[in-house]
């Protein structure tokens, strides 16, 4: 049989849609230009649409402008409705346009949005960072040091953010912040060095949230908002980049948008590599003995990142489905070289252990919402679950009396095998109704968690030559959660005075269960959180702000998670099932100055916290347990200034500096756990702007010595440099990327009490080189 030929298939299906098309009438043309009304520049992929009723949803036909600001629209000859929407500005309507032939509307302008309590941001909408009533927020697209790297990256060139060794997220000195995906609790939040920064929109800092956000977190919130389609049409993009040691990284986003369905999705694989090296010394002054550790680490990534979803609409409603799936596959080796010296004896070993981890998980959500007559007055509900399954093995091997970890050398094996399975199920409404001048809101909130972690830990026996299961190391421990609040947020504003009011409540019921010694540790409570939330308008480029919320900082699972880590048999690590929720008492006073190019903000902060989680050294037998507990209370108090600038056309920079006292009084415990220190950072991302359509982009960071309950850690600072070159009229560049330039980061610190001393140095592989290709469509 001959088979057809696909091509005279496809033309004759092509030919059939025309001549069907144009089977419905004359058509006829209505065309025009859209321009910002502030800066009168032509403002692209507007979306434009032409509706025979101005209540209805959907369009006879709908485009977007061109990079000109232009727009076509072919339709039937009638009565219509033009409308233009786009991010940021408010709707454009002409009415009752009459079309019987072709229709030039001019030249039209969009007028900006309204500023508001909730969102005040400097007009450089390129910007990395952009200030806002509530903190700021991150465009990490907008930033070339970003390029091919994680949110923990982004995290790190963010002003007022550090990011510690272990991956752990600070705001203005306290590790408690709640951390969401798309608004949302999410357990893939607990692997963000998984999570492409060229996966996400953007990232909202929230430092004194309001009522309509959870209560948890003592320092406030970081949303990470991902990817979907926005504008009309199909759209997507392409990114690759390699680098020292082989890293890869590489993905892909296409969407799909009509004004009835968007669909969309992304895809990232990343294959990371790297080393590093940590030194400590630990001396025990009774018992005149010293411990000096050096370890050497390689550590090999392999990851995979999808998102996907849609959303619908039909009529006054919206129908969406988010999702996120994440794999990925870890390998480690760690060799601790140790020697000890106890009374003048000395006694080396070495200490291998090799792991392997996978991690598996994933998110969905699904969200309904409608909206009534009056703008803005909306109802939204979403369901959503999130899972996480990580397995952990590690296989250790033990040369005693030995520096050499040579196998005759071998004097002892173990083994420890993880499973750990986290799920998360959030249910959640929210009512919005504008009022005269204000608005009012509420909503209810249920988060149930469960996460139980089965650690099983062997011994290999000489002689029976198998390994054998350690009861007193070995468990399973469970942990249940479930949260249910409710809240509500009036606000009022006029052109110059606004104001929030909010309070949320918060039922708590905590279980644990230790599986091996059959205990259980239940927990019930009840909270009320306000927030208070001003803005005093002086002139159109002047603010004034105040903030006030009370908080919670209930205690991690890990914290709370008694099994000892024991890959350094002489420094072990463990969670504490006594701990108890920290109590926050936030304040914030600031300024807020916005100009057309840059914007200018000042914040002075003041956070008290009763009942301060911070980790505790104590040595028992020449042991080293570092484990969490209540200390009585800590004080902070600082100020921020954040600037963004276009100083010209070639050159612009924006950064932060934050300097603040911190106070810990751990009396309770012990006179020894009792600090205070002054702390600093500064960061500052300077952009210039080449000939030959060449970026060039430095960025800075430097942190000061910081206190801890025991001890301080020490500066660190560094410097990341990237080269940009734009190609297809902007659709495609090519990045340049030198991160740590001067080979300066890393993480040290020193404890001191009574009975002890410790430092430790930690350097890992950071100055590293990539080269970027991305092309968007």
């Amino acid at each position: 049989m001959k088979k057809s030929n696909p091509k005279i298939f496809l033309f004759l299906t092509l030919c059939l849609f025309l001549v069907i098309h144009n089977s419905y009438g004359q058509k006829s043309t209505v065309s025009g230009v859209l321009l910002d009304s502030e800066s009168e520049k032509p403002l692209s992929f507007v979306q434009v649409a032409l509706f025979e009723d101005s209540d209805s949803s959907s369009p006879e036909i709908f485009g977007d402008t061109d990079e000109n600001g232009r727009f076509s629209l072919l339709v039937n000859s009638g009565e219509y409705d033009f409308k233009a929407f786009f991010l940021g500005y408010s709707d454009l309507i002409i009415s009752n346009i009459e079309v019987s032939g072709a229709v030039d509307l001019g030249t039209l302008q969009l007028a900006r949005e309204n500023q508001s309590l909730e969102e005040v941001v400097v007009e450089t909408s390129k910007m990395p960072v952009r200030t806002t009533m509530e903190g700021i927020t991150i465009t990490p697209e907008n930033n070339l040091a970003n390029t091919g790297g994680t949110v923990l990256d982004v995290l790190r060139n963010t002003p007022s953010i550090s990011v510690s060794e272990d991956g752990s997220v600070s705001l203005r000195g306290s590790s408690g912040t709640n951390i969401l995906i798309n608004g949302r609790n999410s357990s893939l939040t607990n692997n963000l060095d998984q999570l492409p920064a060229s996966a996400v929109e953007e990232i909202r800092v929230i430092n004194n949230p309001n009522a309509r956000y959870d209560a948890e977190a003592e320092a406030g919130v970081i949303d990470i908002v991902l990817k979907k389609g926005l504008e009309l049409g199909t759209h997507g993009g392409l990114e690759a980049t390699y680098g020292t040691r082989n890293r890869t990284n590489l993905g892909g986003r296409i969407s799909h948008r009509s004004l009835k369905l968007n669909t969309y999705a992304g895809y990232n694989y990343r294959n990371w590599k790297s080393i590093g090296t940590r030194e400590s010394t630990r001396i025990l002054f009774e018992d005149n003995e010293s411990l000096v550790q050096n370890t050497d680490n390689t550590d090999h990534d392999i990851g995979h990142n999808l998102n996907y979803g849609a959303d619908y609409y039909f009529g006054n409603n919206i129908l969406s489905y988010e999702g996120v799936f994440q794999s990925s596959e870890n390998w480690q080796t760690n060799t601790l070289y140790a020697e000890q010296i106890k009374q003048d004896n000395l006694f080396n070993y070495v200490r291998r252990n090799s792991e392997n981890e996978t991690d598996d998980g994933f998110d969905n959500a699904l969200i309904f919402e409608h909206s009534f007559k009056e703008k803005g007055h909306l109802i939204r509900a979403s369901a959503s679950h999130s899972f996480r399954n990580q397995y952990k093995t590690q296989n250790i091997e033990i040369f005693n009396n030995s520096k050499n970890p040579n196998p005759e050398n071998l004097t002892g094996k173990e083994k420890a095998f993880t499973d750990e399975i986290r799920n998360i199920s959030v249910l959640q409404a929210d009512y919005i109704r504008p009022l005269e001048s204000g608005k009012f809101e509420t909503g209810l909130k249920s988060t149930i968690r469960k996460f139980d972690n089965d650690y099983q830990y062997l011994r290999f026996e000489e002689g029976s030559q198998e390994f054998v299961n350690d009861p007193a190391i070995s468990n399973q421990f469970i942990y249940k959660d479930q949260i249910h609040a409710g809240y509500f947020v009036f606000s009022q504003s006029n052109p110059k005075f606004e104001y929030a009011l909010g309070l949320r409540g918060e039922l708590t019921k905590v279980d644990t269960y230790l599986a091996n010694t059959n205990e259980s540790n239940d927990q019930s409570y009840f909270n009320l959180f306000p927030s208070v939330q001003g803005l005093y308008n002086l002139n159109e480029n002047h603010a004034l702000k105040i903030t006030y919320s009370r908080r919670i900082d209930r205690p991690r699972a890990w914290r709370l998670n008694p099994f000892p880590d024991i890959t350094d048999s002489l420094n072990v690590r463990r969670g504490n099932p006594e701990l108890e929720p920290e109590m926050i008492n936030s304040f914030e006073l600031g300024h807020l100055a916005n100009f057309d190019k840059s914007s200018f903000t000042t914040n002075l902060f003041y956070r008290k916290v009763n009942g301060q989680m911070d980790f505790i050294t104590l040595v028992e037998d020449g042991i080293s347990y570092s484990q969490p507990d209540n200390l009585l209370s800590s004080q902070s108090y600082g100020v921020e200034f954040i600037a963004t600038s276009e100083i010209n056309d070639w050159y612009s920079l924006n950064g932060g500096l934050t300097l603040f006292q911190i106070a810990v009084d751990g009396s309770n415990i012990g006179e020894e756990f009792t600090n205070s220190g002054f702390s600093w950072n500064v960061k500052m991302t300077q952009d210039f702007k080449l000939p030959w359509g060449i970026n060039f982009q430095l960025v800075g960071n430097y942190e000061s010595p910081e206190i801890e309950a025991q001890g301080r850690d020490l500066a660190q600072y560094y410097f990341d440099g990237s080269l940009q070159k734009s190609f297809f009229e902007g659709k495609g560049s090519l990045t340049f990327s030198a991160r740590d330039i001067f080979d300066t980061r890393r993480f040290a610190g020193s404890s001191l009490t009574n009975s002890f001393s410790q430092d430790f140095y930690s350097k890992r592989e950071t100055q590293i080189y990539l080269l970027s290709a991305r092309f968007n469509f």
